[in-house]
């Protein structure tokens, strides 16, 4: 394919690597995909309003109440009560590294939180000799009357092995599949190379069961060590995973220079990455096409230049009917709303939202509302309802 040449080096820079530009890509045959115009606020079909501000948000994941959990990057919870606007942080939180793209990652709920109030929280952890790698604690939720509360018995049930030098490129996004399993995407962390060795976990979609351990029938299994916990290989930095209708798992990744992608999840698959990218490393050295190695799974929908992908859910509601069964996945310096569509396992951009901000985070509320929240500091939560 013909890439646009680089004006800077940016692999002596690799923390930009979120900052690249954005436009549509190949579609899923390979081919390049007509530009997606995104929609300015006034052909927006959805009114976005204001509900709170946080400080560095990262995730965000509703309580069965209808609350909100939001963790900030710094190191805090914050539980919104949507009904009065009042925000509390909770405490019991893990020391985190903060620095770069590393510090408090995802929140989500154990699948039977209602009886058993067990949440699960990522974040980036340091090591010894100036080394960091990101981890996953489960801890038991303890609400008060006033609206705060603690993390309980929080104790860690996984690590990127090894931790390496950097603050970039942790992934920690979360997610429970239909089959109860506990699913963490586990990025390179700009090193490459270790995407594609097992003796380690980096580079990888890491499935486990919810307390930790390793499933049996997991595809690595009989190889024993870290291999025993590992999905699929040959990640870079997957920011959002998530099950559609189907039970399917999807996930997004920020790639190298014109090399973003979405990925559907299949058992003990490799997607190649660094022998292959539909991108080109940020110094400009060339990375060979998927299409020359076709024994690498090869994405269903990549962008040329980058849209920056940051979390992913599929749509489930009925407040937008006619988005029912599609993916969306935020923005950064494409400063959008991605909508994609399906038909069976092909996948393709479908609507851009231009939201004027990065966005970091999006997910469906209770009602079917989407709700967003935008990067950095006195960052926006939105949240989007039909207009009138």
């Amino acid at each position: 394919m013909t890439r646009t040449p680089l004006l800077i080096a940016l692999g002596l820079l690799p923390i930009l690597a979120t900052t690249a530009c954005n436009a549509a890509g190949p579609d899923a045959s390979g081919q390049k995909a007509p530009a997606t115009a995104a929609a300015s606020a006034d052909q927006r079909p959805f009114t976005a309003t204001e509900v709170s501000r946080f400080d560095q948000p990262w995730a965000m994941t509703f309580l069965p109440d209808g609350s909100l959990l939001v963790t900030e990057k710094r190191g805090k919870l914050q539980h919104l009560d949507l009904a009065s606007g009042q925000k509390h942080e909770i405490t019991g939180v893990p020391k985190v590294a903060y620095g770069g793209q590393g510090g408090f990652g995802d929140v989500i709920l154990h699948p039977d939180f209602a009886r058993n109030h067990v949440v699960y929280v990522s974040y980036a952890e340091e090591g010894t000799l100036d080394t960091r790698g990101a981890a996953v604690a489960r801890a038991t939720l303890a609400l008060d009357a006033n609206g705060g509360g603690q993390l309980k018995d929080l104790k860690v049930i996984w690590r990127q092995t090894p931790k390496v030098s950097g603050e970039g490129h942790y992934g920690h996004r979360l997610a429970f599949g239909p089959d109860g399993k506990l699913w963490i995407s586990s990025s390179e962390r700009q090193k490459f190379d270790p995407a594609q060795d097992m003796s380690g976990n980096l580079g990888k979609i890491i499935r486990l069961n919810d307390d930790g351990s390793l499933p049996a029938d997991n595809p690595f299994a009989s190889q024993g060590g870290v291999a025993a916990q590992v999905w699929s290989l040959g990640h870079r930095n997957v920011l959002g995973i998530a099950f559609d209708a189907n039970g399917k798992l999807w996930a997004q990744e920020m790639g190298p220079a014109g090399g973003d992608e979405l990925n559907l999840i299949v058992r003990g698959a490799n997607y190649g990455y660094p022998i292959v990218s539909n991108g080109d490393h940020y110094d400009g050295r060339p990375i060979p096409d998927h299409d020359t190695r076709p024994e690498f799974a090869a994405p269903k929908v990549t962008w040329n230049p980058v849209i920056s992908p940051a979390g992913l859910m599929f749509y489930s509601g009925s407040l937008f009917p006619q988005w029912k069964g599609s993916a969306f996945i935020g923005g950064l310096s494409s400063t959008s709303l991605v909508r994609v569509a399906f038909d069976g396992d092909s996948a393709r951009e479908a609507e851009r939202f231009n939201m004027g901000e990065r966005i970091r985070e999006v997910e469906q509320g209770p009602d079917g509302a989407l709700w967003l929240l935008e990067d950095g500091s006195k960052a926006r939560l939105l949240k989007l309802t039909p207009k009138a």
